[in-house]
């Protein structure tokens, strides 16, 4: 539904250059929510402009539902004509509201079917119906200094339906709200989703959006995309800084000849006892260091770290009992584990060394 191919943006700075985004390949599939997270600076901002072409890109490509909107960007009036219609199916949702102060809430949500020349009665039609979708049915008459801060975000996100999109961008939509706030517009986003078949593609700086609604994600530094894939992916993948941020875990070996992994639990080995059941069939002692668990997109995913008694040869088998259950296992002490393997990266030979020792 929306990808981006070498996507540049560079700003003019008092006699220099600031490149925002630097070559960003970006592909959103229809219907999911994608999210791409970042730190102030990494380009998140620059790029969700880009893709509505708020911002024009300096270089690259830019396609939404199979139009490439930069082939239509300075191009004549007709050209203009169609990119004005192309960014009509694309719904915004800002992160300070930007309502009318003026305009009552009915009349806030019209707007935009107001500048695309909607006969009133179609207009007021559609601001009613969009207001009961997003839960305020009875704020019509309202004004905007008469709401709270989450009723307002709903009257921007009801407003960025107006012209009916496919595609809806959030710009730090959440990040001015409370927690309890967050959780209710996330969820209203999420409803969206599944019942209108809406593409949502977010941008944030906190984790818990992530966790909360994001089918897929991608992390941001310095104008470059560092890691993206589906959630269950970035939590699988050996190593994801995505994964490390998500669920963090710490913790120290408590002394010398010692084991220390990181274990990804999702799917059905969430759910099932796999520690205790390691312990007693090794007859070993485990501690637990650290432990982060959530729910996301309906399942149970954590990562936890243990230690276990003995160097890492001397674990190769109970590693491998871990990974035989479905799970995710890092070692965290890379040199016991080059050690262990007789100089093999732990990943590549736990599986052969786990097969002789069940033999």
């Amino acid at each position: 539904m929306i990808t981006t191919t070498g996507l540049t943006k560079v700003y003019p700075a008092r006699g220099r250059e600031v490149t925002a985004l630097d070559g960003v390949d970006l592909h959103v599939r229809e219907g999911e929510v994608y999210g791409v997270i970042g730190q102030s600076g990494a380009g998140k901002s620059s790029l969700i402009r880009c893709v509505n072409l708020l911002e024009r890109p300096t270089a690259g490509t830019v396609t939404v539902d199979g139009q490439d909107l930069t082939a239509l960007a300075g191009r004549g009036r007709r050209a203009g004509k169609e990119l004005r219609q192309a960014r009509s199916r694309i719904g915004m949702v800002f992160q300070h509201f930007n309502l009318l102060s003026s305009r009552t809430v009915k009349d806030n949500i019209e707007l935009p079917l107001e500048i695309l020349g909607v006969s009133g009665q179609e207009r007021s039609r559609k601001a009613l119906e969009l207001l009961d979708l997003v839960g305020l049915a009875d704020k019509a008459k309202a004004y905007p200094a008469q709401l709270s801060g989450g009723q307002k975000q709903r009257v921007g996100i009801a407003r960025a339906l107006a012209g009916d999109p496919k595609v809806l961008l959030s710009d730090e939509a959440t990040s001015a709200l409370d927690p309890e706030t967050t959780r209710s517009i996330l969820q209203l986003l999420r409803d969206l989703n599944q019942q209108l078949g809406l593409t949502v593609l977010l941008i944030t700086h906190e984790m818990d959006v992530v966790k909360t609604i994001c089918d897929s994600a991608a992390l941001m530094k310095k104008g470059r995309i560092v890691e993206s894939g589906t959630v269950s992916q970035l939590l699988a993948t050996p190593g994801s800084e995505l994964a490390q941020e998500l669920f963090p875990v710490g913790g120290q070996a408590s002394g010398p000849g010692r084991t220390v992994i990181d274990v990804t639990f999702h799917g059905e080995a969430a759910t099932q006892p796999v520690i205790s059941q390691l312990s007693r069939t090794y007859n070993i002692d485990i501690s637990i260091l650290g432990a982060a668990m959530d729910t996301v997109g309906g399942n149970q995913i954590g990562r936890m770290r243990i230690e276990l008694p003995g160097r890492y040869d001397e674990n190769v088998v109970p590693v491998g009992f871990l990974r035989e259950q479905g799970l995710q296992v890092e070692v965290v002490d890379d040199e016991q584990a080059a050690a262990g393997s007789a100089g093999v990266p732990a990943q590549a030979a736990t599986p052969a060394l786990v097969k002789e020792g069940a033999k």
